[in-house]
Parts: C-alpha cells; structure tokens; sequence
C-alpha cells in the first residue's frame, strides 16, 4: 500500500494516485448507495452500520477507513470489500463520503 504524509506527520494513504474512469465512478457510486445504504442508511445517517455523513467522519483518518472498507470488521457486520474494491477504489470512495 503506499502512504504519503500528511501536513500533521500521520502516514495516511496517498491521493489515490489512480481515479477509476468515469464508467467505474457510476458502479462505485451505485454500490456505495445501494450495498453500504442497505446497512448504513439511505442517506448513510446510521443503521446497522455507524453514520458515514461527513460530520460523522472528520475525525476518521483515511487510513482507518481504508482498513474497514478493505479488510472488513471483526465481530460486526462489516464485511470486507477487498474483493471488489481496489485500494485505489476505497480512497476515491472514501474522499465522496467527505464531500458535503
């Protein structure tokens, strides 16, 4: 994985180097609404799974969130991704979840 410093000196992946093209953004967006809304709400306010609102992230390193998206979480129900998701994939998912 690569990782880039941030201004604050924490490693945190790298701007996603590689966008997916435009195409792959509409199954990204559509996945992000439909298989992460069906645990994390439509909007992703909280359900099953915690809030992805912005707000709810600002405290969330992207790294973190990189992991639990990728690698999934242990006894919850969050599943891994990686599977589906190229790293590249989960950062560009995971800077729209940032936008308001």
């Amino acid at each position: 994985m690569r990782y880039c410093w941030l201004l604050i000196g924490l490693l945190s992946p790298c701007a996603f180097a590689e966008q997916p093209n435009p195409h792959r953004q509409q199954e990204l967006l559509n996945m992000l609404k439909h298989d992460c809304g069906s645990c994390h709400g439509l909007p992703p306010k909280g359900g099953l799974g915690p809030s992805l609102m912005p707000e709810a992230l600002i405290d969330k390193r992207d790294d973190l969130l990189l992991d639990a998206i990728q690698n999934g979480r242990a006894g919850t129900a969050m599943p891994p991704w990686r599977a589906f998701l190229t790293v590249d994939e989960t950062g560009w998912l995971i800077q729209r979840l940032r936008q308001p």
